[in-house]
């Protein structure tokens, strides 16, 4: 008997708890956010091998 009513009372209580917590996070105002604007990033890649190369190694791989 005590095990229904307590678990019916722990449900009520988490869903009390829960519409709670929803509720004052909906109430708050928002926080002022700093906000820092790194600079800007410049990315530069260079090929290591040519395209020739690898295609006149793969033609000479297949020739042997």
């Amino acid at each position: 008997m005590f095990d229904r009513i307590f678990s019916a009372a722990l449900a009520f209580c988490v869903l009390a708890g829960g519409t709670l917590a929803v509720g004052s996070a909906m109430l708050e105002r928002p926080a002022d956010r700093q906000v820092v604007q790194l600079p800007r990033v410049e990315i530069t890649g260079k090929r290591a091998v040519s395209v020739k190369l690898v295609q006149a190694e793969r033609a000479a791989a297949q020739v042997q």
